[in-house]
């Protein structure tokens, strides 16, 4: 697995090219192909052989820095179906959910499957990931993006397209998942199949967007009494300019994306201590909850067309991985004959 993030670039490699701009530019290496800009062009063959990092000048002397793309890079360029988690809520998704290596992991649902690389990185090659997914567009999408990646369908992976609540049960029997990582509209409706699959101690995190959203999972962990008690933030990330003395915060942050929600499984018939809070207004509706959602706001969803175009360009990028890496790993012609 090394040989695909490490050592010099090969061709079928993704290559992350950077022009004296700050421009990102991020090609699949051919031999005899070239990448072509209003300013000359650079040859593959003069980037297949280096070493990463390495800065190479275009047709015209116009210098461009190459590297592997890092995770991140990837998951913010690579086709989406939906909306994927940001790198900076994926980072204290594993964090506030102790992912840790050999676990079993249940997410729902995959989306593009962004989280799952990160997840799937985290669990190492004894741990298990169960994704579930309504759509069967979106499951394509990231079961391509992940091979992609990874150059393989990786074996600790599984994609299930269905409804959480109704499938997990027969998937996983009661009090045999580590964490579940729930990234949906309306995560309080999978609550109890949640609580039967955790094993006491083990961990629920909801990705939710909206402060209604927030408050009804909330309560609704709350409420069953199984759980401790909820504990929810979100994430701001701020960048600094530092040149010499000029040193000052950025004008632009990475500032709301969505709010994480965890809580952890009780032993059962356990009751949780009750906390002194100040009494407030939890009371909602249906009608609360549908003043939130995306087609109220306004959001427009994916055209069936778009969707179509993703699945295609996310099936390219995944065939290319394979083929890549299954020619890294055939013995070579002289050992063949020995």
């Amino acid at each position: 697995m090394n040989s695909i993030f490490s050592g010099p670039f090969r061709a079928g490699d993704r290559v992350q090219l950077t022009g004296p701009k700050g421009k990102l530019n991020s090609i699949s290496l051919e031999p005899g192909a070239a990448f072509h800009t209003h300013h000359g062009f650079i040859a593959h063959d003069d980037l297949i052989g280096q070493p990463d990092g390495t800065v190479v000048a275009n047709s015209v002397g116009v210098e461009y820095l190459a590297l592997r793309p890092l995770l991140t890079d990837f998951v913010m360029a690579m086709p989406r179906g939906a909306a994927i988690i940001y790198p900076k809520d994926a980072a204290q998704i594993l964090a506030q959910a102790d992912v840790f290596p050999g676990a079993t992991v249940v997410e729902a649902g995959v989306g593009s499957g962004a989280l799952s690389l990160w997840l799937l990185r985290a669990l190492g090659a004894e741990g298990r990931l169960s994704s579930f997914e309504r759509r069967e567009e979106f499951a394509a999408i990231a079961r391509e993006n992940v091979a992609s990646f990874l150059g393989y369908d990786p074996d600790s992976w599984s994609v299930t397209v269905g409804d959480l609540a109704e499938a997990l049960p027969s998937i996983h029997p009661d009090h045999s998942v580590d964490r579940v990582i729930l990234d949906m509209l309306a995560p309080w409706e999978c609550i109890d199949a949640v609580a039967a699959a955790l094993r006491p101690g083990g961990i629920v995190l909801c990705y939710v967007a909206t402060v209604t959203q927030l408050s009804r999972v909330t309560e609704t962990i709350r409420s069953t009494g199984l759980f401790t008690n909820p504990d929810p933030s979100e994430t701001m990330v701020r960048t600094w300019h530092v040149e010499g003395l000029a040193v000052r915060p950025d004008h632009r942050m990475i500032g709301h994306t969505g709010f994480l929600v965890t809580a952890r499984r009780l032993a059962p018939g356990a009751v949780l201590p009750e906390l002194k809070r100040r009494a407030s207004k939890s009371e909602y509706s249906d009608d609360d909850v549908e003043a939130w959602t995306p087609g109220a706001l306004g959001e427009r969803g994916i055209s069936p067309k778009s969707l179509r175009k993703r699945v295609r360009q996310a099936g390219a990028g995944g065939a290319v991985a394979r083929q890549r890496e299954q020619a890294a790993n055939e013995p070579a012609e002289s050992d063949r004959l020995e």
